[in-house]
């Protein structure tokens, strides 16, 4: 039986390679990346042990938490495109609880990913051994590290599966996603801003906190080699065990539970700004992005980053040796409406297939315009106040309010010059948003490449022209923040206009870019 769910998990892998090149080269390219990050993570930790020994010993269990962390929340962020994770997929399956349980933690090990995880966890062993016994109970402590983090990845999984399959689940996940790779930069902030004394006192603090857990009790094991760490590892063991035990009645309980993603939400609340709005074309397309700015998780994605993002620069430039002066407030506030603004680079891909009941009313290009308006002014609805908000924020964190003004004013005209170059690659380089069950995925299979190349060229293109305003008010001219704004609208105007005559001329092919099955 796991034999047979291994042989399931490499067909799921082999059926989506077939037909298409850009498939292919996908998997070509995690291939290599997986290749790359088992000979690196296997390289780095091997090398840990020329450091001296207690070094070593703080560094091998952070490396090993490090490890059992990516493994629960790249799984969360992957739920909805991998088929293994989700439980209720194999309710149907005749199979008893624990025969399914074992099929998947051995589909959760093959792959790729899988085994370059292993490889690197095998420089632990490098690392740490030290004669015959630490080999002997490195090989068994790697492989419980590698369990380890297999069973804790599928009960979370498992457990989540039915929040995760709603919108507000999903919503969380988001927020979380997004404040966990925040907290990830929280020692570069602590070490730039000097509030975290001695980095090698981080690293031993972190090793003391991980020392009676899995990794840190794996890590020492391999480092003992003796009684001792055999000790540590019947321990492993044994949470190992209580973990696989859970997961199973997690699993159990997943398969009998009713999906709530599907069922009714209750009755239609009418929107609060529906009678604020004109009773017009543009009202109506204002109306629709606002809703799908509150009840789309993948559009919260993009906010809450603009967010997280430009609170990362503000505290980063504000430090013992970062900067003092009025670059300090209006660069996180342009960064956070250049994050904004990327989102224009691809206005139609929301809609699906849905878009084609705009094209048959389009009747010229006019309309077309007059829509990309409309999405256009829900946009600054929104992101106008967070950004006056964000450079009120930067400029007290940089120690002077009086910047506020000119940080909000040139960041809104970042924003108008990033939505005027978005409404030309919405209409020239379109893609598809996947209707999945993950706010993370950002295009349907094979058009991850164009996904990649419209936001990166939107974003030199916005920093290329939002440059001859932005850079004036970086270097101290701060009265010149008042033309941004201007300038923003114009170039907002000018690239509607284009965009309009382009997109109306190829409505056929922007439909069939935007609604490829996924």
């Amino acid at each position: 039986m796991t034999w047979l769910f291994v042989r399931m998990k490499l067909s799921l892998v082999r059926g989506g390679l077939r037909g298409e090149t850009a498939k292919q080269l996908g998997f070509a390219f995690s291939l290599f990346a997986a290749v790359l990050m088992a000979v690196a993570g296997f390289g780095l930790l091997a090398l840990v042990r020329f450091a001296p020994h207690d070094i070593a010993l703080d560094v091998v269990p952070v490396a090993f938490g490090m490890f059992a962390a990516w493994w629960i929340v790249v799984p969360l962020m992957a739920f909805g495109l991998d088929e293994t994770l989700d439980p209720a997929r194999l309710a149907l399956f005749p199979l008893t609880t624990r025969q399914l349980a074992t099929g998947l933690f051995a589909a959760s090990a093959a792959g790729p990913w899988p085994i370059a995880s292993l490889v690197a966890l095998f420089g632990g062993l490098v690392a740490l051994a030290h004669g015959p016994g630490g080999v002997l109970l490195g090989v068994p402590a790697v492989v419980l590290q590698f369990a380890f983090c297999i069973v804790v990845s599928r009960l979370v999984t498992t457990a989540l599966s039915g929040a995760l399959r709603t919108r507000r689940g999903r919503d969380v996940l988001a927020v979380a996603a997004v404040f966990g790779v925040l907290l990830a930069q929280l020692p570069n902030l602590l070490l730039n801003r000097r509030l975290a004394g001695d980095p090698a006192g981080m690293l031993a603090s972190a090793a003391d906190v991980l020392r009676w857990t899995p990794p840190g009790l794996a890590a020492h094991a391999i480092a003992d080699g003796g009684l001792a760490g055999v000790a540590d590892l019947v321990v492993v063991a044994v949470v190992v065990v209580l973990l696989g035990w859970l997961w199973i009645a997690a699993l159990r309980h997943a398969l009998v539970r009713p999906d709530s993603s599907n069922q009714s939400g209750g009755s239609v609340r009418r929107s609060w700004a529906g009678g604020l709005l004109p009773d017009s074309m543009i009202g109506a397309v204002v109306a629709k992005e606002l809703k799908y700015a509150r009840r789309e998780p993948r559009g919260r994605v993009n906010w809450i980053a603009a967010i997280f993002v430009s609170a990362v620069v503000m505290f980063s430039l504000h430090g013992p040796g970062g900067s003092a002066g009025p670059a300090s407030a209006i660069g996180p506030a342009c960064l956070a409406a250049l994050v904004i603004g990327l989102q224009s680079a691809n206005s139609f891909g929301i809609d699906g297939r849905s878009l084609w009941m705009n094209a048959v009313a389009f009747g010229t290009p006019r309309d077309l315009r007059t829509d990309l308006a409309g999405r256009h002014l829900a946009m600054a609805v929104i992101a106008v106040p967070l950004l006056a908000l964000a450079s009120l924020a930067a400029a007290l964190v940089a120690g002077d309010a009086g910047w506020a003004p000119a940080a909000a004013l040139t960041a809104w005209g970042v924003l108008g010059v990033g939505m005027g170059v978005g409404a030309l690659t919405s209409v020239t380089v379109p893609y598809t948003y996947p209707d999945r069950l993950n706010a993370f995925s950002g295009a349907a299979p094979g058009q991850g490449g164009q996904a990649f190349a419209s936001s990166f060229a939107t974003m030199l293109a916005v920093a290329a022209l939002a440059l001859p305003v932005v850079l004036p008010v970086l270097l101290g001219t701060a009265w010149l923040a008042v033309l941004a704004v201007p300038y923003g609208v114009a170039v907002a105007w000018a690239g509607r206009r284009l965009a309009s005559g382009i997109g109306f001329a190829r409505l056929p092919e922007l439909l069939a870019a935007v609604s490829r099955p996924t």
